[in-house]
């Protein structure tokens, strides 16, 4: 039966870096296929709050529920079932540099429970026509451009059809055209139903690709559903 549910639920959490909150008693709701920009400077709480989300943080006070999963007290044995229903995409790329990028996505694929050779390779196919990389299975990460490597990683976080996409500044180390190249990505991906929570410090791309904004400010979460956000030079 087809859920209304939210994919991403958030009451009351207080997000903390180390032993400091950083976010104080936030709550907030992201539908499916909806695409949400996170912002705010160094320091603000986004990559915590984003932290907190896939469980590599620990949630100590409210309630986040994501894809079903309540993030508060999960087992350890429950986080790779939790990270099989999201994408997580990262800045720095982490792809495995002594392997191929089929090998990169069928290391994830195996991680992940698949275990049919034959479904691996379509589904390989597909993730990379998904990104417009139909022929660079065979290469290495470092024979691609920062650009393709972005894409792999993307690629990569589609294996498992996510609910949800959630992007720690993937643009950071690109420049301003392949960043556009890759937010296209996000569309295209965003309209075929993933919800996206993209993390960025690019104004710049948010002006191009208008979406929903949450800002991390001073211990407290706006959101531009509630209240007007203005948008500043980039910092």
């Amino acid at each position: 039966m087809f859920s209304t549910d939210p994919v991403l639920r958030v009451r009351e959490a207080t997000i903390y870096q180390g032993n400091n909150p950083v976010l104080n008693q936030i709550s907030f709701d992201i539908d499916k296929g909806e695409f949400v920009f996170i912002i705010g400077r160094t320091g603000s709480g986004k990559s915590s709050l984003l932290k907190t989300l896939y469980a590599d943080l620990l949630l100590l006070e409210g309630e986040i529920d994501v894809a079903g999963f309540k993030i508060y007290g999960i087992k350890n044995r429950h986080v790779p079932l939790l990270r099989r229903k999201i994408g997580i995409i990262f800045q720095d790329f982490q792809l495995l540099q002594d392997r191929s990028v089929a090998e990169n996505l069928f290391f994830v694929m195996k991680a992940t429970g698949w275990r049919d050779k034959a479904k691996m390779k379509a589904r390989l196919a597909e993730v990379l026509m998904q990104v417009g990389l139909g022929s660079v299975e065979k290469k290495m990460p470092h024979q691609l451009s920062g650009g393709e490597q972005q894409r792999i990683v993307i690629a990569r976080a589609l294996v498992n059809e996510p609910l949800l996409l959630i992007a720690d500044e993937p643009t950071g180390n690109l420049d301003p055209e392949v960043s556009h190249d890759i937010l296209k990505i996000f569309q295209q991906i965003n309209r075929s139903g993933t919800a996206i929570l993209m993390a960025t410090h690019s104004y710049g791309l948010i002006r191009k690709f208008p979406a929903r904004i949450l800002k991390c400010e001073e211990g407290k979460l706006r959101d531009s559903k509630i209240e007007n956000i203005e948008l500043g030079n980039e910092y």
